[in-house]
């Protein structure tokens, strides 16, 4: 349970599943454009963390702010983290030290999350900015600011909870050399599973826009089409299962991603791409 609080909102990444297995082929005029392929799997690795880091910072917020029908996140955190708050700026440090810590969803960090608060979580207006210090995960650099508003009051009966979030300068400066670099809005409202302790029953939509270069060096921007849903039964954890994303690159290059080509909604690894008015089924690893 705890690792799947850790995931719940890194799961909502726009294109954190958007890593293709069985989707090219030697027909270049059919298959989807590299440089879309390279730019939604780059996005997908800067997106997935950076809503990892949110994840971390709202399982602290939850236990200090007395959030609705949240679960107390002491146990999120590895031994190895130590999280301290100041009460006179309202701000929160989670702090993984100066060599690899290996956290509860596998993934080795040092550095600092920095996360600013200016006033009681989970209340309409309130914001918290995420900064990072020095930051690593696997020992790619990551750096970037993340700013979330919430849209709307929670309480303990509300379902529908709105917030958006806007990401700025994101990047990870990889081992290899190369960078990629994103920006983001995103606007992402909880229909179902409010007031219960279980993540199990939650729902999510998600919509927005990203723009960045991936390793090749080339822009690229995603937009949401029908809003993106993440729903947290077992065996849906993984994918959304529905939506659309367009991802165009600074090449007038452009992919539609379906994540629900069938129109059942079910928990399950096909999509869909659509190239040049061409379409195709493909998995998603």
């Amino acid at each position: 349970m705890e690792k799947l609080l850790l995931h719940k909102l890194g799961m909502l990444a726009l294109a954190g599943t958007l890593v293709f297995s069985g989707c090219r082929n030697t027909d270049k005029e059919d298959a989807a454009p590299e440089e879309s392929l390279a730019s939604a799997e780059d996005n997908a690795r800067i997106e997935t963390e950076m809503e990892t880091l949110h994840n971390m910072v709202e399982a602290d917020a939850a236990e200090r702010f007395g959030a609705p029908g949240q679960q107390v996140a002491a146990g999120v955190f590895a031994p190895c983290v130590t999280r301290t708050w100041d009460a006179a700026t309202k701000t929160l440090t989670i702090d993984f030290g100066s060599v690899n810590c290996l956290c509860k969803d596998g993934a080795y960090r040092r550095g600092k999350i920095i996360a600013v608060f200016n006033g009681p979580w989970r209340t309409a207006g309130s914001t918290v900015t995420i900064t990072l210090n020095n930051y690593f995960v696997n020992n790619n650099q990551h750096s970037g600011t993340r700013l979330v508003t919430n849209l709307s009051n929670e309480t303990e009966t509300s379902v529908n909870y709105k917030y958006r979030v806007e990401v700025q300068n994101a990047a990870i400066a990889f081992t290899d050399g190369t960078t990629r670099n994103w920006n983001a809005l995103r606007e992402v409202e909880r229909v179902a599973g409010q007031g219960t302790a279980t993540i199990l029953d939650d729902e999510y939509l998600v919509s927005g826009t990203s723009s960045g270069t991936n390793r090749r060096g080339v822009q690229f921007t995603t937009t949401t089409g029908q809003p993106l849903r993440k729903v947290f039964r077992p065996g849906c954890f993984r994918n959304f299962i529905s939506g659309t994303v367009t991802i165009t690159n600074s090449k007038q290059k452009s992919m539609l991603l379906n994540y629900d080509p069938t129109g059942t909604g079910a928990c399950d690894k096909t999509a869909s791409v659509t190239v040049n008015g061409k379409t195709r089924t493909i998995t998603l690893r």
